[in-house]
């Protein structure tokens, strides 16, 4: 089995781009130890703040936040990082060539449970002739590198350069992450779809049809019985998807004209719908591909709809219509 670093030099990988992920997995390394000693640890339960998205804070939201902020930033090769849990992008080496944006713990309202979360994150090369307020808001395709880092009974990352998805596994005997799958391909086809159940009322007219289909199963338009899981961390129901095919979505909700969207675009969206392009898969927010969109704000929202390639084109078909 084949570490991180001595893979990522077989794929041509640049030795900057190399050091902020080896940063990356160094960062997750401690968390995922922090994680695994759960109430030990003292890291359980809420703080009694809200992060700048107007969520109560989790006491390892701070600290995954404040790790890969410190680490991050000490790498030479960072020149900025952009935190979901923070309102502004922090700037790191004047001479870094490359811009991170994470989500640090994805699912945190599983911790207290001991259930799935995970480090979601996307890396940025630093634009030459743009001006700091906006070198984040570039599109998905700009996207160097993207991936997420799984906690669960084992600890996993799936990463992508733009070469296709590997996943590691991170052997507790010698700390490092080893490659035990690479060249992931989702399969096109799939009987199994994760959404938020709850919400059906709020969605779109399109997504409450398309929705109402599967649950109609052989007796339906779509002539099969389909499978609902909800993990309520989008970094485990992605990497189902991943692993063995599926459709996850978090559409459009009316309850909040404002906020219509609960979906990071820098740094949910991209990262993932990199990973699932690359592993054959379609994503799209409903009208376009996610990694098409040009950001207006650090902290945009948008809807998602991603997945095997022929279920994501079933429900974009649904709201064309």
């Amino acid at each position: 089995m084949q570490r991180l670093i001595p893979a990522l030099r077989q794929q041509h990988v640049s030795e900057g781009l190399i050091s902020v992920l080896h940063t990356l997995q160094t960062a997750s390394k401690e968390i995922s130890f922090r994680l695994h000693q759960g109430a030990l640890a003292g890291v359980l339960g809420s703080t009694l703040d809200e992060n700048i998205q107007g969520e109560t804070q989790k006491k390892l939201d701070v600290l995954a936040n404040q790790l890969l902020k410190d680490m991050l930033l000490d790498c030479p090769h960072v020149a900025a990082v952009a935190s979901e849990e923070e309102d502004s992008y922090v700037v790191g080496a004047a001479d870094g060539d490359y811009l991170v944006a994470f989500d640090p713990l994805d699912g945190s309202s599983n911790i207290d449970i001991n259930g799935l979360v995970g480090t979601i994150f996307s890396v940025l090369k630093k634009p030459a002739d743009s001006d700091a307020a906006n070198m984040f808001l570039q599109p998905g395709d700009a996207q160097v590198a993207a991936g997420y880092m799984l906690y669960g009974p084992a600890t996993m990352l799936v990463l992508t350069t733009g070469q296709g998805v590997d996943m590691y596994t991170l052997d507790q005997t010698v700390g490092e992450y080893l490659q035990t799958r690479s060249q992931i391909e989702i399969p096109a086809e799939t009987s199994e779809f994760a959404i938020n159940m709850s919400n059906q009322r709020h969605w779109q007219p399109a997504m409450q049809r398309y929705i109402g289909d599967l649950l109609a199963g052989k007796q339906g338009p779509c002539e099969k019985d389909y499978n609902m899981r909800w993990i309520a961390a989008m970094v485990g129901d992605v990497h189902r998807v991943l692993s063995r095919g599926g459709l996850f979505t978090y559409p459009w909700d009316a309850r909040k004209t404002d906020k219509p969207y609960k979906l990071r675009l820098l740094y949910e969206a991209n990262p993932m719908s990199f990973l699932v392009e690359q592993a054959g898969g379609l994503a799209s927010d409903g009208e376009q591909r996610i990694m098409a969109i040009q950001p207006h704000d650090i902290h945009q929202r948008v809807g998602v709809i991603l997945g095997s390639r022929s279920e994501v084109q079933r429900c974009l078909d649904y709201h064309q219509d």
